[in-house]
C-alpha cells in the first residue's frame, strides 16, 4: 500500500499512482484537471486549500441530450440570440479554491463571459456567448475539472416558479412609514405651548403626511392580518389575527378622526410600529429556512434526459417523453426514471432509495427493472413497459398524502390563547365603555378605543415567531433544517418515533464484513483479492477493499462470472469459486444473511457475512428517547439483523419488516387513528409516503443540499446521534413562548390602567406599545440561546 496521496484530490493513491510533472494522482481524471488547470495558467487553485479538487466523472456522452433544443431552452434562463445566462447547482463546491477556479471559468473556454458563485447555495451563474460555445460544451468543461452540475428534472419547475416578494414590499413600505411618521411626530411630542410657531405653521401639514403614509401600511403591508381574521371568523374562529386585526382597524380609524376635527394627532407612530414589528417577526422566521427544498418529489432526483436508441443511433429525449415501447440505454451509475425489461448488458440495481435494501439487486435479461434504481455496473438497454406517469414510483407518489395541504388553524399554541384573550379584551372594552357612559360620557369613546389599542397583542404575535425563529436559525446553525415554525411545535407534542433501518440508523458508506469459517492463509488471501479485483459487483468491490492483503502480479489463468450466481477462476495453482451458497454446493446457509461463500481446491472454506454499520451513537438515542417515547424500526429491509438490533436497542422497540412503502404509509395512518402523534424518521424514496403522512417527517440526508424526500425537517446524517437534543429543544421552545406570553400579558394589564383611565396618549402608547415588543423579542432570543446551549 502506498501512503502517497493524490495531488488533486487528496485521496490515497494506492498502487494505482500516477507520477506526473513530479507530482502523484490516484487516476488519469485528476491527473488531467491539473494537466487543463496548468495548461491555463490556473495552477494557483492548488495555492488556495491542500488538495481542493474532486475526482472528476467519465463524461463520455453523457450530456449528449443537451444537444435537444428544446431541453436546453428549459435549462437557459436568458437568451437574446447572442447571449445566453444559465445557473447550476454544483453540491461539491466546498472550498475558496472552488470559488476561484469556477469564476475564471472565462480562462479556460474565451465563450464564457462572467461566472459567479454564490456559496452558502452552491449555486454558479454563467454567462457565455452562444457563437463559441454550447450548453453541452459548457457543462463539460466544468464536469471536467470535477464541479458536475446537479441537473434534474425538476430544475424546469424550479426555473419558472415565480419567487414572491410580497412580504419584501409590505415589510419596507412599514418600515418607511414607521421611521418617517415617528420623525413627524417628535415635534408634537414635545411642545411647549400653543404659541409655539410651529403648531401655527406646520402642525397640519406633518399630520395629513403622516396619514397619507398611514395609508398604505394599513391597507397593504397589513392586509394578510385582515384576511386572515376574515377567514378565521367565515369558520367561526377566533385566531391571533382577529384582534390584531381590531386593534390595527381602532388605531387607524381613531387617528383618522382626530385630525379631521383637529382634536390629537392620532396614533399612526404606534400603528405603524405594530405592523413594522409583526412583519419583522414573519420576514425573520421565513428566511431561517429560505434556502432549502422541503417539498421535494421523485422529478428533483430523476436526470431531465435519457437516450433514446432508434434503428442503432442514439438520439436524447426529454424524461416526459418517454413512450412504452421506446428502447433506452442507461449508463453506469444513471437513474431508471421508467419502469421496463431489461434487453441487454449486465444490471446491478440499487435500489436503496426506494425500497430500502442496501445491497444491489442482480438482473438478467427478460427481467422486468423498476423506476428509481441506480445501475451500478456498465450500461445497459432496456424497454420501456411503463412511461413515467404509470411506473411505480410516480403511482407511490399519486397517493393522496402527498396532494394534502398543512394549513396553520386554530389549534397553534398562539391561536389557542388568542381564542380567549379576544373574547377578554371585547368583554373589558364593552364594560368600559357602560361604566364611561354612565360616568362621563364624554370620556367613552376614548376609553373604548384606548383599550382596543393598548390590547392588540402585538408582543404576543411576536413571541412565537422570534421565539421560533430564532430556534430556527439556531437549529440550521447546527445542521437540522426545519421547514417552518409549525414544525417545532409539532415535535413538542409527538409521542412515537418511527425509524428506517437502512440509510438513517446505519451508515450508506459503511459496511460491516466478518468471516466464518476455515482461516485462509496470506496466498490464499491474496489470490481470492486477485480474482475479486476483476469482478464489478458491489459485493465484490467492498470484500476487494476490505481483504489488506496485496494482490498477485499475475492474472487468472481463468475468469468467469455467472451473473446472479458467482465467479468461478483458476490463479497460481488454485481454483477458486465465490459466490451464494448454491453456486460454491455449499450446506451452511445464512439465512437472511448477505455473504459470499467461498470454495478453493473443491474445499469449502467459509463465507464473508454483510452486514450494515450503524451510525455513531444509536444505542445512546434509542436508549436517551425509550425513557419518553414509543420507538419503532420500520423497514423494507429483511430480518437477517434482528437478533442484533434486539441486543443493542431498548426491549420495548417494536420491529416491523419486510415493509413496502405502502405498507409503512398504512402503519402510521393506522397508528394516528389509534391517536398516536407520530415522527418518522427516513432518507429514501422508499419513506416519502410514511414522511408525508407522519406529524412529523425528519429526512435524514449525506448532504443536506442533495435530494431528500418531502419532510418537515431535514437532519445532517453525521448529527444523528443529536436527535434527542433537537426534540428536548423543541419541547423547551414551547415553554419559552408560554413564559413570553406571561410577560405579554403584564404589558397589557399596565397599558390597560392608562387605557381604563383615558390617560392612554399618544406618547404613552409610542413608548409602551414599542417597549413591550423590543422586550418580548429579546427575552426570547436570549432565553433560546441559553437553553441551545445548555442542552
Amino acid at each position: 500500500m502506498s501512503d502517497t496521496n493524490c495531488y488533486h484530490c487528496g485521496l490515497d493513491c494506492n498502487k494505482n499512482e500516477i507520477s506526473f510533472d513530479e507530482k502523484s494522482f490516484c487516476c488519469n481524471g485528476c491527473k488531467t484537471v491539473y494537466e487543463i488547470l496548468n495548461s491555463n495558467e490556473l495552477s494557483c487553485y492548488y495555492d488556495f486549500e491542500t488538495s481542493p479538487g474532486t475526482i472528476p466523472t467519465d463524461i463520455k456522452g453523457k450530456y449528449n441530450y443537451l444537444e435537444n433544443e428544446s431541453i436546453v431552452n428549459k435549462l437557459v434562463e436568458f437568451n437574446d440570440g447572442d447571449i445566453s445566462v444559465v445557473e447550476f447547482f454544483i453540491p461539491s463546491i466546498h472550498c475558496s479554491s472552488c470559488i476561484w477556479v469556477l469564476e475564471n471559468l472565462s480562462k479556460l473556454n474565451n465563450g464564457v463571459t462572467t461566472s459567479m458563485v454564490n456559496f452558502p447555495t452552491k449555486k454558479i451563474r454563467i454567462t457565455f456567448k452562444n457563437e463559441r460555445v454550447n450548453l453541452k460544451q459548457l457543462v463539460e468543461l466544468i464536469t471536467s475539472i470535477g464541479y458536475e452540475p446537479y441537473i434534474s428534472l425538476d430544475d424546469d419547475a424550479v426555473k419558472n416558479k415565480k419567487i414572491d416578494k410580497t412580504l419584501i414590499y409590505q415589510l419596507t413600505i412599514a418600515a418607511f412609514s414607521f421611521g418617517n411618521i415617528m420623525l413627524l411626530s417628535f415635534p408634537e411630542y414635545f411642545e411647549l405651548s400653543a404659541d409655539d410657531f410651529w403648531l401655527e405653521k406646520y402642525k397640519f401639514l406633518f399630520r395629513w403626511l403622516m396619514f397619507v403614509m398611514a395609508i398604505p401600511v394599513v391597507f397593504y403591508s397589513a392586509k394578510d392580518y385582515f384576511i386572515a381574521a376574515y377567514k378565521g371568523l367565515k369558520h367561526k374562529m377566533l385566531n391571533i389575527d382577529v384582534p390584531i386585526a381590531i386593534g390595527i382597524s381602532v388605531l387607524f380609524l381613531r387617528s383618522t378622526f382626530e385630525i379631521i376635527l383637529n382634536i390629537g394627532s392620532g396614533f399612526f407612530d404606534s400603528l405603524a410600529g405594530l405592523v413594522f414589528f409583526l412583519l419583522l417577526g414573519k420576514f425573520f422566521q421565513q428566511k431561517t429556512y429560505n434556502f432549502l427544498s422541503f417539498e421535494r418529489d421523485y422529478k428533483s432526483y430523476f436526470p431531465i434526459a435519457v437516450t433514446k436508441i432508434v434503428n442503432g443511433k442514439e438520439t436524447s429525449i426529454p424524461v416526459k417523453d418517454i413512450e412504452k415501447g421506446d428502447r433506452l440505454l442507461i449508463r453506469n451509475e444513471e437513474l431508471i426514471p421508467v419502469d421496463g425489461i431489461l434487453i441487454a448488458g449486465n444490471a446491478a440495481i440499487d435500489y436503496s432509495f426506494v425500497t430500502g435494501e442496501s445491497v444491489a439487486v442482480i438482473k438478467q435479461s427478460g427481467d422486468k427493472l423498476f423506476a428509481g434504481g441506480k445501475q451500478t455496473t456498465g450500461a445497459i438497454e432496456m424497454d420501456v413497459v411503463n412511461t413515467m406517469s404509470q411506473s411505480y414510483l410516480t403511482q407511490l407518489w399519486s397517493n393522496d398524502v402527498f396532494n394534502k395541504t398543512n394549513e396553520i388553524t386554530i389549534k397553534n399554541i398562539t391561536d389557542a390563547i388568542s381564542k380567549y384573550f379576544t373574547i377578554a379584551i371585547l368583554a373589558i372594552a364593552l364594560f368600559a365603555g357602560i361604566y364611561w357612559y354612565f360616568t362621563n360620557p364624554s370620556m367613552t369613546f376614548n376609553v373604548v378605543t384606548a383599550v382596543l389599542i393598548i390590547a392588540c397583542p402585538c408582543a404576543l404575535a411576536l413571541s412565537a415567531p422570534f421565539a421560533i425563529g430564532n430556534m430556527l436559525r439556531i437549529f440550521g446553525y447546527k445542521k437540522c433544517y426545519l421547514k417552518n415554525a409549525e414544525t417545532i411545535e409539532n415535535i413538542s407534542k409527538i409521542d412515537t418515533i418511527i425509524f428506517d433501518k437502512t440509510g438513517t440508523i446505519t451508515s450508506s458508506d459503511k459496511t460491516q464484513i466478518s468471516y466464518e469459517g476455515k482461516v485462509l492463509n496470506n496466498s490464499e488471501l491474496s489470490a481470492v483479492k486477485t480474482v475479486l479485483r476483476a469482478s464489478n459487483h458491489p459485493l465484490s468491490r467492498l470484500l476487494y477493499r476490505f481483504i489488506s492483503e496485496n494482490t498477485l502480479n499475475v492474472e487468472p489463468l481463468y475468469f468467469d462470472e455467472i451473473l446472479g450466481k458467482g465467479i468461478e477462476a483458476k490463479i497460481e495453482g488454485y481454483d477458486i469459486k465465490l459466490g451464494s451458497a448454491s453456486f460454491v454446493d455449499s450446506n451452511l446457509i445464512n439465512n437472511n444473511e448477505t455473504s459470499i461463500y467461498i470454495k478453493i481446491n473443491n474445499d469449502f472454506k467459509g463465507c464473508y457475512i454483510f452486514k450494515n454499520s450503524y451510525r455513531t451513537g444509536v444505542k445512546e438515542v434509542f436508549e436517551t428517547l425509550s425513557k419518553k417515547y414509543k420507538l419503532v424500526i420500520l423497514s423494507g429491509d429483511n430480518e437477517g439483523e434482528k437478533p442484533y438490533l434486539e441486543k443493542i436497542l431498548p426491549p420495548n422497540t417494536q420491529f416491523e419488516f419486510n415493509q413496502k412503502p405502502e405498507n409503512k404509509l398504512e402503519f402510521i395512518k393506522n397508528m394516528q387513528q389509534q391517536g398516536a402523534k407520530v415522527m418518522m424518521i427516513g432518507d429514501g424514496l422508499n419513506d416519502a409516503g410514511a414522511l408525508a403522512q407522519s406529524n412529523v417527517g425528519v429526512a435524514i440526508s449525506e448532504d443536506v443540499n442533495v435530494f431528500s424526500p418531502a419532510s418537515d425537517a431535514i437532519l445532517d446524517a453525521q448529527l444523528f446521534n443529536k436527535l434527542p437534543a433537537f426534540i428536548a429543544l423543541s419541547v423547551e421552545t414551547i415553554a419559552v413562548i408560554k413564559m413570553s406570553f406571561i410577560i405579554s400579558f403584564c404589558y397589557n394589564v399596565i397599558g390597560m390602567y392608562f387605557a381604563l383611565t383615558g390617560q392612554l396618549t399618544p406618547v404613552v402608547a409610542a413608548i409602551l406599545m414599542p417597549l413591550s415588543s423590543i422586550s418580548i423579542v429579546v427575552f426570547v432570543t436570549l432565553v433560546t440561546n441559553f437553553i441551545s446551549r445548555k442542552l
